[in-house]
């Protein structure tokens, strides 16, 4: 599982111990695996709900609504953070030892981490609009479970306006397991999403997977210095080589942001291998510096469209050579080196609409719902340092229609290739729908149909399908081509079950039907049409820092040659129900 299934595990565990279990007391005793949390108990907030010092929380005559607030010109006046703490101790279901000692250990988020996300001051024309994005971009940390962001009081063309948020436990052990399509992945480490309360990750780790052994540290501030920066940070010592990234970004961090910035930098050595029918065939070592540089600018939000252009430099090496202490035959693809300036346009539609019970349980969750286009292109050119002389483009489409209220289908196109010497090369065109259909507050039919369709790809970019590329009930990368095609079918259920306050839990029928066309470069027999049905359980964490459901999955395949198993338990964590 992941590390917050393992946290609240841990949880539960203790919980059961001392006498505060759910109604049927089944469990087993546990030790809690909240060590180190102890240090930062002298720093805690030992409150529940904290209101910024000097602001009192004050409610008047109703306040009218937002248009009406708007077209009487009110400006904003006092800005007043209500950040609750992880659990609400006033409800008689919460208010237990375990949880009131959670509460004084954990660092409450600091009012600068809030304030430094907030898209309005004081003094600024009251507008609704921002108000709605303020709330999406507090949301979207990880240490936040859910934020509201609302006017509580309006005198004299003032209005006061009250963030509230909720913190989740942002220290977390992980100590995981995960199976998916007959592979295994572990990982031990720790991780912190709310670094003194400061927004900051700290995570270090342990993983090994089918691919390799990782030891792996990040860093992230999304907000550096106080401003809307982000800087993120990994080095990685694998087995089979090692990873640097250093990214230092300032993104179009809102509808109406005016400039961009920034860049990355990644250093990439690696074992890769081929895939036959779920296993290894050929191999190759793979060695990739990348880096690029850019700066955006946008005339901002403009009649509920936004227009951004972008301009960048890249450089991107790719050295291919046999693996280090070989073990199958090498199939090595062609090198490639690309130095190229870029250009990129996008556009889209201010519109977004806010649900639950759809792709998390029981949580807030903020789906794009309007139109969005982008399109990059860039030229490579062997007076700039690269190989070859190429035409480099990429853009994608998205669409939404309809409401998640009821029935609504979101559709993402993306295609990207590169055009030498007349010919097009590693050519990708990808379509992806996503329907869903709710029948009530605790139901939902959701089906979703995928494809890819690709020309002459580069070797170390096979289109693949089995495991997490799909297919739940086949091995990882079981089918590889140079095309694919997906089509699963959910019945999704959402319970009220609520073990212990601290996850929600919810299940799925399923049933998958999917195949790939092309040639398997190292040879492979294509089964056609292949197809799984299943069923599965879905954990959702509410008090830890992860976004992800955790997922047991069992499918039952229905093609396929003999060896596979009659039945694949899948066992990983996904940031979809």
């Amino acid at each position: 599982m992941i590390a917050s299934a393992t946290a609240v595990l841990s949880f539960a565990n203790l919980t059961m111990r001392h006498g505060f279990s759910s109604s049927d007391r089944r469990g087993s005793i546990c030790r809690t695996l909240v060590l180190g949390l102890v240090p930062w108990a002298t720093l805690a907030g030992a409150g529940e709900t904290l209101t910024t010092p000097g602001t009192e929380v004050v409610t008047a005559a109703p306040v009218p609504k937002d248009e009406d607030l708007e077209a009487a010109g009110a400006v904003i006046g006092n800005i007043v953070l209500e950040k609750r703490n992880i659990f609400d101790l006033s409800d008689p279901k919460e208010n237990k030892w375990l949880y009131r000692w959670a509460n004084r250990l954990h660092v409450v988020t600091r009012d600068h981490v809030i304030r430094n996300q907030i898209l309005f001051e004081d003094g600024d024309n009251f507008s609704g609009r921002l108000l709605e994005e303020t709330e999406r971009i507090v949301r979207s940390n990880r240490f936040i479970y859910d934020a509201s962001v609302e006017p509580i009081r309006y005198e004299s063309g003032v209005v006061d306006v009250k963030v509230t948020t909720q913190d989740v436990w942002s220290l977390t052990p992980d100590v995981s397991f995960s199976r998916t399509g007959g592979e295994n992945r572990t990982a031990l480490g720790i991780e912190e999403t709310n670094l003194l309360g400061r927004g900051q990750l700290l995570r270090l780790k342990w993983i090994d997977s089918v691919d390799r052994t990782s030891t792996q540290f990040d860093f992230e501030d999304r907000n550096l210095g106080s401003s809307w920066v982000s800087m993120f940070l990994r080095l990685a010592d694998n087995s089979d080589g090692e990873t640097r990234i250093l990214s230092i970004v300032r993104p179009f961090h809102a509808l109406d942001a005016r400039w961009s910035g920034g860049g990355w930098v990644s250093l990439d050595d690696r074992r890769t291998a081929l895939y036959r029918l779920g296993d290894e065939a050929a191999e190759y070592r793979h060695e990739r510096d990348y880096a690029t540089g850019f700066g955006g600018w946008s005339a901002g939000l403009k009649d509920g469209w936004v227009r951004r252009w972008t301009a960048g430099y890249v450089f991107d090496d790719n050295l291919f050579s046999e693996a280090v202490d070989p073990t199958l035959p090498a199939v090595i693809p062609e090198d490639r080196k690309l130095v190229y300036p870029f250009l990129g346009l996008e556009v889209l539609q201010d519109e977004f609409s806010t649900t639950s019970n759809t792709n998390q349980i029981g949580r807030t969750e903020d789906f794009y719902m309007g139109t969005r286009f982008s399109a990059s292109v860039g030229w490579a050119d062997e007076s700039f340092g690269a190989d070859r002389d190429a035409l480099i483009v990429s853009a994608s489409l998205n669409l939404g229609f309809g409401s998640l209220d009821k029935t609504a289908l979101l559709v993402t196109g993306v295609t990207s290739g590169r055009r030498e010497g007349g010919d097009s090369r590693n050519a990708t065109t990808s379509i992806r729908a996503r329907f869903y259909h709710r029948q009530s507050e605790k139901r939902l039919f959701f089906m979703e149909l995928s494809g890819t369709a690709g020309h002459d790809l580069d070797l170390d970019n096979p289109v693949q399908l089995g495991g997490k590329s799909g297919l739940r009930g086949y091995p990882l990368r079981y089918q590889t081509g140079d095309s694919k095609m997906l089509f699963s079918v959910e019945q999704r259920y959402f319970t009220d079950w609520y073990p212990w306050r601290l996850f929600r839990v919810g299940g799925a029928i399923f049933a998958d039907v999917g195949r790939t066309w092309g040639d398997n470069p190292i040879g492979e027999q294509n089964f056609g049409w292949l197809k799984n049905v299943g069923f599965g359980f879905r954990f959702a964490p509410t008090r830890f820092s992860t976004n992800k459901v955790a997922h047991l999955d069992f499918a039952f395949p229905l093609d396929g040659d003999p060896s596979i198993d009659s039945v694949q338990i899948l066992l990983e964590a996904k940031r979809s129900f």
